[in-house]
């Protein structure tokens, strides 16, 4: 589904009861375990929750609840928003506003795998019937990207939606000796049997070309390098909500490419994420990504294939610095798994300003190349890992996230990344 960008609008009353956590609750106060979004058919639901600040495990009465309603509905994009408690569930129930003529949103903001990027987008609805319509694009200095998209809901009856996308990246990321580009189109069926699960099918066309092999670059990418159209098929499964604590969520998806060619390709992707409540203001978070690449006529992958783990998806470690390398040049690699834990806890506040602090630790590798010339490199599955510290805070309702990593587990080849940061502002 395509998202709409929801500003982020933290409300004192509501952030302000992050203090509470440590003192007697009120008679009236009560804490909820999960945050349950009801009545949203365009805007994810962990844009709803995040968009007014913290509301899982932290005590709230009446009137928090009453202010999380003015902050929804000052968002502008909701004709009627309800905040009530239902057991230990807080249900938020919205009606989404018809969007027309259109709104468009720019933003800054430095990312670990881009550095700073711009962002310009523009979404609408009804500009084709009962057809949500967006555009977007993200601009750095190493890559741009752009994603147009048609949505519409119950196209073929109720819950069967239907999608058109249409995608195109370049990058040339110094760290790496050759660019990337890539124009994608899918037309897809999307089935939601209940609220928490969602099957896709697509079928679509890519465009995908290495090129700008730097001169001294490895000889598996040289001979990896070209250009390849061809359609590809997409089966994509998701169940649960990552913002639920307590309940598991589950992304899985299936790609074909290059069907027709004398390189099919088979890949796979897995996502598992669990959150639970340790305690007041206090949650343990599991991540578990993985998936693996393979030709399917025998064909060797190529570096547009294998996957090139680090920054924000394996802590202290820098993007696309890790994994199989020849020389100074990583390959990336035909299988990862990454499995992560993090414990967060409230902070209180200082200076008006709201703290959530966490301690981590990651483990996992990327292995695996169709080609190592004659042995030549070094693909073996060798075990990485780092704990470090996060902090998460709003300011002038801008978020910012950063971390401190230390690697543990490593390789000699292996580039390393301490501190990571992630800044969103919105215009």
């Amino acid at each position: 589904m395509l998202p709409i960008a929801v500003r982020r609008r933290p409300k004192t009353l509501v952030n302000a009861a992050l203090l509470l956590g440590a003192l007697a609750l009120p008679a009236a106060a009560r804490i909820y375990e999960r945050v349950e979004v009801r009545g949203a058919a365009f805007i994810p639901p962990d844009d709803i929750r995040r968009t007014c600040g913290a509301l899982e495990e932290i005590p709230l009465e009446a009137a928090e609840l009453a202010e999380v309603e003015r902050c929804l509905m000052s968002t502008g994009v909701f004709e009627r928003v309800s905040v009530t408690g239902q057991g230990d569930a807080l249900v938020i129930d919205v009606t989404e506003v018809e969007q027309r003529p259109g709104r468009i949103e720019a933003a800054i903001a430095w990312v670990n795998d881009r550095s700073l990027t711009g962002t310009l987008s523009y979404e609408q609805y009804n500009l084709l019937p009962d057809t949500f319509s967006a555009v977007h694009g993200d601009f750095s200095r190493d890559a741009k990207s752009f994603d147009i998209g048609l949505y519409r809901p119950d196209a073929f009856g109720p819950g069967l939606h239907f999608g058109i996308d249409i995608l195109g990246q370049r990058s040339n990321f110094s760290d790496l000796a050759f660019s990337v580009r890539s124009h994608q189109a899918e037309f897809y069926l999307a089935a939601t049997p209940t609220e928490a699960t969602r099957i896709e099918y697509g079928i679509g066309w890519r465009d995908h070309r290495l090129f700008g092999l730097d001169a001294d670059a490895s000889p598996l990418l040289y001979q990896e390098q070209g250009q390849i159209e061809a359609p590809f098929l997409r089966l994509g499964f998701s169940h649960g909500d990552k913002g639920k604590a307590g309940g598991l969520f589950l992304r899985f998806e299936q790609f074909l490419w290059n069907l027709g060619t004398s390189r099919p390709t088979s890949e796979t992707r897995l996502e598992l994420a669990s959150r639970h409540v340790l305690g007041r203001g206090t949650l343990l978070m599991l991540g578990l990504d993985g998936g693996m690449v393979a030709g399917l006529s025998g064909n060797d992958t190529t570096a547009l294939d294998r996957v090139f783990p680090g920054g924000d998806s394996f802590r202290g470690f820098a993007p696309r610095g890790i994994g199989p390398a020849d020389g100074d040049d990583f390959l990336g690699g035909n299988r990862h798994l990454v499995v992560s834990a993090e414990v967060q806890r409230d902070l209180g506040k200082a200076m008006g300003v709201a703290f959530r602090g966490g301690i981590f630790a990651d483990i996992g590798s990327v292995w695996g190349l169709d080609d190592t010339l004659g042995g030549r490199i070094d693909d073996d599955a060798h075990i990485r890992s780092s704990i470090g510290l996060s902090l998460t805070f709003d300011i002038a309702q801008t978020p910012v996230s950063l971390y401190a990593a230390v690697p543990v587990r490593h390789q000699p080849q292996d580039e390393r990344q301490v501190f990571g940061l992630s800044v969103n502002a919105r215009f």
